[in-house]
């Protein structure tokens, strides 16, 4: 693993956005170090250590104390507030439940795990979670590496965890205020994704998903499946990455959520009022 944060590290990009840009990192699984990886992979301790050295996360940071690697920022002042949730989807998960091999191709990989107790985030990741969410933004940016909107894909996403899945609807409804945005990765494509957060919250309101991915590693074939909750035109298969902008202006404050090809072009656009 640190061989492989030393070749992105001499990356010439990755050194000039180091230069110009604060990074808030959070893990998926290849980070992690497996592939689609859970609670149950022996070598995460030894990673997150890697991790936190590779991105500078400061000796004061709890990521170095406590299980896991969730963290949280808050930029901007009273009124213009932007929160970075970045949540860890690897160190707590339960097992996922694999289908027989026969199946895959007519019904995905994964099924969901309905078992009690199965987790996504972990006892102490859930309950830190409530607590951030009801500090003062005005914009919350919730980072999941896996997709969490997005239903009917055979890969991973939160929706393999349905009871995990329907908490986390919930808990986004009725605790946080301000706009919040769901930020995730892992796919090897892009798209942007909205759906009503559920019946019975407190407050009502659209959220959106944007995914981008992969950088340098796009799918390869043909990917255009099957998204109810998708918006645009559909999803994107190249190489890509997404831009977060927030335009402040009294007059109508908004967020363009959007994805660019490797040259910069938007190729997938989304205005959050």
């Amino acid at each position: 693993m640190r061989r492989k944060y030393e070749q992105l590290g001499a990356e010439p990009g990755y050194q000039a956005i180091k230069k110009r840009c604060a990074i808030y990192a959070v893990w998926d699984d290849h980070d992690y170090g497996v592939n689609d990886g859970g609670a149950e992979y022996p070598m995460k301790e030894a990673s997150k250590l890697e991790f936190l050295r590779f991105f500078d996360v400061p000796e004061s940071s709890p990521r170095w104390m406590r299980a896991g690697n969730y963290d949280v920022e808050i930029v901007g002042e009273p009124g213009r507030r932007v929160q970075f949730v970045l949540l860890d989807t690897r160190s707590f998960r339960s097992p996922l439940k694999e289908r027989p091999r026969k199946e895959r191709f007519t019904k995905g990989v994964y099924w969901p795990n309905k078992e009690e107790g199965a987790t996504l985030l972990g006892v102490e990741q859930w309950s830190w979670l409530e607590r951030q969410l009801q500090k003062p933004a005005e914009v919350r940016l919730v980072v999941t590496s896996i997709q969490a909107i997005p239903e009917e894909h055979p890969w991973e996403k939160w929706s393999n965890f349905p009871l995990e899945h329907e908490r986390f609807m919930l808990l986004l409804g009725n605790l946080a205020q301000g706009v919040v945005v769901l930020v995730s990765g892992d796919r090897h494509i892009a798209e942007i994704s909205a759906r009503d957060l559920p019946a019975g919250v407190e407050r009502a309101r659209r959220v959106f998903e944007i995914t981008s991915s992969s950088m340098n590693h796009a799918v390869v074939g043909d990917a255009q499946e099957v998204n109810r909750h998708r918006v645009g035109p559909g999803n994107y298969l190249e190489n890509n990455f997404g831009t977060i902008k927030i335009d402040w202006t009294d007059s109508g404050p908004q967020i363009q959520l959007q994805v660019r090809d490797v040259e910069g072009k938007v190729v997938l656009e989304q205005i959050v009022r």
